[in-house]
């Protein structure tokens, strides 16, 4: 009998990186690998997603809405037991042997919860991780209680994981996965990215990506008014901005880059770039800029600069090209200019990335065929006392 294998996927930049991993299970005779999709994937607002799944040949076995049109703390409560409904029927028929999860999101959390009711045993990446201005801090380290096995980008979040109790022969590090992207995907060429977004790269540009910091109150609106009031400023620049996700207050930071965007022809705001057009993107610009965690594991291994605003990425792992700043005006522009510096751009092409070697998807593999062909799973999990 083959052993089945559920992989879940709910955003964008949560598809890109399970991609190879799914690609490679696939190969498994073994293996039994369904694809379920949910969250922002489905949503118009967010570009429909689903659709780049489709784009690379992936079948999906299974498409379950749970989000709702709003981005209230009451509404994320909701579609969190949308989830959990939804999923506790889909697992009921399903029955698989294994769920592979990865990340600190909402969704992730409440699918993780019905696992854990099911019996099914949780394989979960990048765990260990702190991002101290954002809720996805519990929610990850709750999800590492959830799961089973565990694969961690460095062996500090290895060692952090193994502090919550996690029994190390459970506990892998593996590197991280978007490493394994950009040393291994074939990427565009700078005239099919401009062609790709209808948008001419004839200056230097830089990615721009600003998420909520969702604990801080209402906060979101004046952090991206100084970002943009500083990306303004910049005339001889042109910013490439990529929608912020389906967090409590996604929306007005969405709105006030499309309302930048039509008052300034050096700009363009795009839903979702996709990895292949993502990680392109990032070849040829300038910086990156903003708070999302691919600026901190995926920038440096392409010798750029990053501009990390703000808390949300507080307390994670970064290399030496990161620049990180308040999120305020004068503290955004001085970044800036660093960033742009020429000592600085020097600096940044021969950063050491503190994320792995690009062999993830592979080291992932042998364990978890390790595990469930030899029959390892005992899911009466022991508190590791690191005393």
């Amino acid at each position: 009998m083959k052993k089945k294998i559920s992989i879940l996927t709910a955003t964008r930049a949560e598809y890109g990186l399970l991609k190879p991993i799914i690609k490679k299970f696939q190969l498994v005779s073994e293996f039994d690998v369904r694809i379920v999709v949910t969250g922002a994937h489905l949503s118009s607002e967010f570009g429909l997603t689903y659709t780049e799944i489709e784009q690379d040949g992936i079948q999906i076995d299974e498409k379950i809405e749970i989000l709702l049109s709003s981005d209230t703390p009451a509404a994320i409560s909701k579609s969190m037991g949308l989830a959990m409904i939804s999923f506790a029927d889909y697992f009921e028929k399903l029955k698989p042997d294994m769920l592979i999860i990865l990340g600190d999101r909402y969704e992730t959390m409440a699918v993780a919860m019905v696992a854990m009711n099911h019996r099914i045993p949780i394989a979960h990446l990048h765990g260990g991780e702190t991002t101290e201005g954002a809720i996805d801090e519990s929610i990850r380290h709750a999800i590492t209680k959830l799961s089973y096995l565990h694969f961690t980008s460095t062996e500090e979040y290895r060692n952090r994981v193994i502090q919550l109790g996690e029994s190390p022969e459970r506990v892998f590090c593996v590197g991280a996965i978007g490493i394994e992207n950009i040393l291994r995907e074939t990427l565009m060429e700078k005239e099919e990215l401009e062609k790709s977004i209808h948008f001419k790269l004839d200056q230097p540009y830089a990615v721009v990506t600003f998420h909520p910091v969702t604990l801080e109150d209402n906060k979101s609106e004046e952090q991206i008014k100084a970002l943009l009031d500083v990306c303004g400023s910049y005339k001889n620049m042109k910013f490439i901005f990529t929608k912020a996700n389906a967090d409590s207050n996604g929306r007005i930071i969405n709105q006030m880059i499309d309302s930048f965007v039509e008052k300034n022809e050096q700009a363009v705001a795009v839903t979702s770039l996709g990895m292949i057009r993502y990680l392109t993107a990032l070849k040829y610009c300038k910086m990156v800029v903003g708070n999302s965690s691919s600026g901190l594991i995926e920038a440096p291994s392409f010798g750029i600069p990053t501009i990390n605003i703000g808390d949300r990425q507080k307390g994670r792992l970064s290399a030496e090209s990161v620049i990180h700043c308040e999120p305020i005006k004068e503290e955004i522009k001085q970044a800036f200019d660093l960033a742009i510096s020429k000592e600085f751009q020097e600096k940044a092409k021969y950063t050491v990335n503190p994320y792995g070697d690009g062999n993830t998807s592979e080291k992932i593999l042998d364990i978890i065929k390790d595990f469930l062909l030899n029959n390892k799973v005992n899911l009466k999990k022991k508190f590791y006392d690191m005393r």
